[in-house]
């Protein structure tokens, strides 16, 4: 019996019926699956879907820890492994009030599919907390670190499971946690990426997720013999993807004029410059400090309350958090000239808004595509530790670069429409699908 979108989501739903984040991020991944697994049944067989939407494993644990005052903290800590098929599990850690089992969930689906995409061996993981760093200090987050992987150190190892960074969790945080984890595990190995350079971390982990980014969207825009030189580029975010998308964008010939959070944003019409990059770069991944800083620091337009999408531009590239353009905003998107959408964060999108960009036939490159360079620097970070050996700035890039322009290929080849276009929604879960599913077929019922 052929399978179809409304029942399988029924069921998925039906499980969980509030973990909305969760629900939205099967339901785009299967409408593109559905046709291809009904016409290769062995995947229908097999159970493969069934199996890949439900975690093989939810870790759910307390943290407690003592702020500055001396008085006892309590927070949630999780994390979601979710598919080991072709890799032990790879995936950040978020520290946010806004992380819940859910919300997790969506990322370590995801990750499946991206980790896949970098032909990497590495499974599909992700974990967090409802921590919030901003207004801590430097001896609360490293109380609150060490207290979490108190827990986690057990569930994670350098052929188990290898976590990273995400929003809220830098050089700082990874390093504390690394910290506490040779601590406690009496060994010195790369159980973490996205370390300081001291200690293993690899060169361009920093810049890889906006980097690459780019270098897809370089790709879309060369097979329409494009390139970024001259284009006007809006901008979502101020953390690691957002700064260093905006140094390749510059260094490439194109301008940057929009930088936000979740207050508002700045506008800057000439274009983000070398000089006003240089305060950026601290502002949020150092000292956690809003962007309003950055406008009152140059004078510039302060715009609360509002999203960058609204600004004429060419691309786009939401480089912050889930669900942040909507279909409103990717229709303002559409009417102010934009062609092309290459998303920084993950599930950047809506719905509507992927809908909307299919419909006008936008360049439109999905999270699990486009920011896949982050965890494909990690992989190498990976590589590096087992080698005990560190490569140079620029063979790190180069191997970025080859990866993401083998992502880009993939989607083209099972995304392909006609001559013109590509649906890369489909090209990256078909394609980050299949090397997955079959090795799950390989290994049998597990």
């Amino acid at each position: 019996m052929a399978l179809n979108v409304q029942d399988f989501m029924a069921q998925v739903v039906a499980k969980d019926p509030e973990q909305k984040e969760f629900h939205q991020a099967v339901e785009e991944v299967v409408a593109s699956l559905i046709p291809f697994i009904n016409a290769n049944p062995k995947y229908a067989t097999g159970k493969i879907l069934e199996r890949m939407v439900e975690p093989e494993r939810v870790i759910q644990f307390r943290i407690p820890w003592v702020d500055d005052k001396g008085e006892i903290q309590v927070n949630r800590g999780y994390r979601v492994q979710m598919n080991s098929a072709i890799g032990p599990y790879k995936g950040g850690m978020r520290f946010s009030p806004t992380v819940n089992l859910g919300i997790l969930k969506f990322l370590a689906f995801e990750q499946t599919f991206k980790n896949s995409l970098t032909t990497l061996p590495m499974g599909g993981g992700k974990g967090g907390t409802d921590f919030d760093g901003v207004g801590k200090s430097d001896n609360e987050v490293m109380r609150f670190c060490h207290s979490l992987i108190n827990e986690l150190y057990r569930h994670i190892g350098p052929d188990l499971d290898i976590p990273a960074g995400d929003i809220g969790v830098g050089a700082r945080e990874v390093g504390y946690m690394f910290g506490q984890y040779k601590r406690l595990a009496n060994e010195f190995t790369g159980v973490f990426t996205g370390k300081g350079r001291t200690f293993g971390g690899s060169l361009i982990r920093p810049e890889a997720t906006g980097f690459g980014t780019i270098y897809f969207a370089q790709e879309m825009l060369k097979r329409k013999g494009e390139d970024f030189e001259g284009k006007t580029v809006v901008n979502s975010g101020y953390g690691n993807v957002g700064t260093f998308l905006i140094k390749k964008v510059n260094e490439l010939g194109g301008k940057v004029v929009t930088v936000g959070d979740p207050h508002g944003y700045v506008y800057v019409p000439q274009g983000i410059n070398a000089e006003m990059l240089e305060f950026i770069e601290p502002l949020w991944a150092r000292d956690r400090r809003p962007v309003k800083d950055f406008a009152d620091q140059f004078g510039l337009e302060w715009r609360p309350g509002r999203k960058p999408w609204e600004v004429p531009c060419d691309i786009a590239c939401p480089t912050a958090t889930q669900n942040e353009i909507d279909g409103e905003a990717a229709k303002a998107l559409i009417k102010n000239g934009c062609y092309c959408v290459s998303e920084g964060s993950n599930m950047s999108s809506t719905k509507e808004a992927v809908d909307a960009f299919i419909e006008n036939k936008i360049l439109y490159a999905p999270g699990k595509a486009a920011n896949a360079g982050g965890v494909a620097v990690s992989g190498l970070e990976m590589s590096q530790n087992s080698m005990r050996y560190s490569w140079t700035s620029e063979e790190v890039d180069a191997k970025l670069k080859q990866i993401m322009t083998g992502i880009h290929a993939t989607c083209v080849e099972y995304g392909r429409v006609d001559a013109d276009y590509v649906n890369y929604v489909n090209g990256s879960n078909i394609g980050g699908f299949v090397k997955v599913a079959d090795a799950m077929l390989a290994q049998g019922v597990v």
